[in-house]
């Protein structure tokens, strides 16, 4: 490895010494292992997982290895294998909150027969072993405690979700005019977004953008901005790889390259596994996370149809306070 050129390249994105030196590592350790696996020279996003494996077993499955593999792979040219990092790590703390929010709502004795003989995946643990404890979990919960009850544990989302990431548009929205100028503010800098990256050959997290997918959103309002009808603002997601979802004509598969629930997706290529689609509350508290800061206040988010449920889209109202 160009260990020299690795250090300068982490000092440009500004990374502690004391960070610079565990990224090293790291990519050391991931460079041993694809020699022994002759794949040096072109790694694979599976070598990848495999690495995953081995640092679970190793017990070096810390976040701080996983962010030093994506920068290795970025510093690399190695796409695919930042952003089979960049998997991983997405929404990797889902089943955990889960874990504490039934304990805390449902007490340790109804907690512990949900989730009975159930190992929670280690971090790291590669996407496609997620789905099956996912369909169980959902399923014994709904069983136990009912629909209402099992969305009310999903409804504020299970991702760890910071409210300075959306600190910015909550100044842009108290410096426009009304709630409409605000939405189509969010529109145009959605767009701006994707062109930028268009242009500089970046990724939208771990998505590649050409003009295909840029018109694709232009042409959707909902996923650009969302529709307000009333106090009802519609939100349909963007594909999570919007070129192979274009590009995709069997319907099934289509569906699969539209999820992003690293904890259902696979489930949609898998025969065994079927991943409840209530458990879809989850992304819908995703959308309404980001408009409760917009607002400053609580919100209800609403799951009209998700691609886990048969639809071919995943579609949320955000219910926005009267006289808006």
């Amino acid at each position: 490895m160009n260990e020299d050129g690795f250090r300068r390249f982490l000092e440009d994105w500004k990374v502690s010494e004391k960070k610079i030196d565990s990224h090293i590592a790291i990519a050391h350790m991931f460079e041993d292992f694809l020699t022994g696996s002759g794949h040096l020279a072109s790694p694979s996003p599976e070598d990848l997982l495999a690495f995953s494996t081995w640092m679970i077993e190793e017990k070096l499955n810390t976040y701080n290895n996983y962010v030093g593999l994506a920068f290795y792979g970025r510093f690399r040219g190695r796409m695919d294998t930042r952003n089979a990092v960049v998997a991983l790590l997405d929404g990797a703390e889902a089943m955990d909150n889960l874990y504490k929010k039934v304990g805390d709502s449902l007490g340790n004795e109804q907690r512990e027969a949900i989730f009975a003989e159930i190992e929670i995946p280690p971090f790291g643990t590669p996407n496609a072993q997620k789905p099956k404890i996912t369909q169980v979990v959902m399923e014994r919960l709904e069983h136990t405690v009912g629909t209402e009850k099992t969305i009310a544990l999903l409804k504020d989302c299970l991702r760890d979700l910071k409210k300075t990431w959306y600190s910015a548009s909550r100044k842009k929205y108290l410096k426009s005019k009304d709630f409409d100028e605000f939405l189509k503010k969010k529109g145009d800098d959605f767009i701006a977004q994707l062109t930028k990256i268009k242009e500089e050959d970046t990724d939208f997290f771990g998505q590649k953008i050409n003009d295909d997918v840029i018109q694709f959103v232009e042409s959707h309002p909902e996923i650009r901005q969302g529709i307000r009808d009333g106090n009802v603002l519609y939100e349909t997601k963007i594909p999570y790889m919007t070129i192979d979802f274009l590009a995709e004509t069997d319907e099934n598969m289509k569906r699969y390259h539209y999820c992003h629930c690293q904890w259902a997706r696979e489930s949609l290529v898998q025969d065994d596994v079927q991943v409840p689609p209530i458990f879809c509350n989850c992304s819908a508290g995703f959308h309404k996370k980001y408009w409760e800061v917009v607002l400053d206040q609580p919100l209800k988010a609403e799951v009209l149809e998700t691609v886990l449920g048969g639809g071919s889209r995943c579609k949320f109202a955000i219910h926005l306070p009267e006289g808006l």
